[in-house]
């Protein structure tokens, strides 16, 4: 924020309103009487007006507001320029943003005053009047050299918050990966012991292949020793005849015995 009030009280003007002053009351007391009062009464209607622009200007102190007024200063310029606002009666003839800080130099024709402004997210912080278009850009560069500053740490925290969810983005995505490289690896693993499952059953099964195929291999051996037994038995042109069976040597002949005499 501003450190200091941008507008300075002028002695010397003054002094040359006050001698103004006094010139035109001896002129008044010169004229008829009517027309004084006439005179009189103009210059009091005029004197809240002219006052107000000397109170923008800083030449004069603003009258105290009441004990129980909760209207300052920058609250009354505040709401000044928000009900100018509302009426569309502002020309905006410059605004800065940096993040979410910002400053705006607005023009009121109908009063060719000028509103330098200094606002957060659309809320008004400090808002100062005045009628010198010098002081307006002057008090406008100060605004928008403040929003760079106030600006800083709003930006570096977008940059934070942006590589803080860059980077959880990246954490989610490698767990992801992850997820997706441990699901395959069970898979190869599962499928390696399937694979080992099956080459074991094959050798299991090669093995009992292996006893029945020497076992066949024997009786092969047996069946064809038989068969070429048999077939050289069947080529063999001698007839071979089965042996003769053993006889028992006959017992020795005994005399015949003697019949009884017939009678």
């Amino acid at each position: 924020m501003l450190g200091a009030d941008p507008y300075a009280i002028s002695t010397s003007d003054g002094h040359r309103n006050s001698g103004e002053l006094r010139g035109s009351m001896r002129r008044i007391e010169r004229l008829p009487a009517r027309l004084a009062w006439a005179l009189l009464v103009v210059g009091l209607v005029a004197a809240p007006h002219a006052l107000a622009g000397r109170w923008q200007r800083g030449e004069a102190e603003p009258p105290a507001a009441p004990a129980n007024s909760e209207d300052t200063t920058v609250g009354n310029t505040v709401a000044e320029l928000q009900r100018l606002m509302n009426n569309r009666e502002l020309t905006e003839l410059r605004t800065t943003y940096n993040g979410n800080y910002g400053a705006s130099l607005l023009f009121h024709a109908d009063s060719m005053n000028y509103y330098v402004a200094l606002f957060h997210e659309k809320e008004f912080w400090r808002v100062i009047r005045t009628d010198a278009v010098e002081n307006a850009e002057a008090l406008y560069v100060t605004f928008a050299d403040q929003t760079k500053q106030l600006a800083q740490v709003y930006l570096d925290t977008v940059r934070l918050q942006a590589g803080k969810a860059y980077s959880e983005k990246l954490v989610a995505l490698n767990e992801r990966r992850l997820r997706g490289l441990q699901q395959e690896v069970e898979q190869q693993r599962q499928q390696s012991m399937q694979v080992s499952n099956a080459i074991q059953e094959r050798k299991q099964q090669a093995v009992a292949l292996s006893s029945d195929l020497r076992a066949t291999n024997t009786q092969l051996e047996t069946l064809d020793k038989q068969i070429k037994a048999l077939q050289a038995q069947q080529i063999n042109p001698e007839l071979s005849l089965p042996p003769a069976p053993v006889v028992a040597p006959a017992a020795a002949a005994t005399p015949a015995a003697e019949l009884p005499a017939q009678h």
